[in-house]
């Protein structure tokens, strides 16, 4: 069966949550990761959140959004027994297709530094590295 990638549902969270702590991406559960914030969040028309579904399962994830200027492609996430299949590359594309469609000329993406395998699909797919750039964050909250 082949994959079907579309937007994310509100029933897909306990999959995609499940995804990603099988992913190890860091997450914010009583925060913005929690089922109240995402269904929130899907509801705006700049965020962009798709998974990728085979057989009934959710085997990828990937989260853009933009603020106008500047799209973001996060939370790209595959399933273990999924990767090296170009599922990154198709949920990436995808998401970056949608963001042009509403006029982005700019795209970004924030991995971070230990993740080797996101960093090079990320430059095989022509993102250039800013190394000089420095993260800040501030939180209303530890779990935001």
């Amino acid at each position: 069966m082949e994959v079907l990638i579309r937007k994310f549902k509100i029933s897909d969270y306990d999959q995609v949550i499940n995804l990603w702590q099988l992913c190890q991406l860091p997450l914010k559960p009583e925060g913005r990761d929690s089922r109240c914030q995402l269904e929130q969040q899907i509801k705006l028309d700049q965020i962009i959140f798709l998974v990728a579904e085979k057989e009934g399962k959710v085997i990828g994830t990937v989260l853009a959004s933009h603020d106008g200027r500047k799209g973001w492609i996060n939370r790209l996430a595959v399933h273990p027994d999924a990767r090296r299949q170009g599922l990154g590359t198709q949920l990436i594309k995808k998401a970056e297709e949608e963001l042009e469609k509403q006029g982005l000329i700019l795209l970004a993406a924030l991995i971070e530094e230990e993740n080797s395998a996101s960093r090079d699909l990320f430059v095989r797919l022509g993102y250039e590295p800013h190394p000089e750039i420095v993260y800040f964050s501030k939180k209303k909250f530890p779990e935001a």
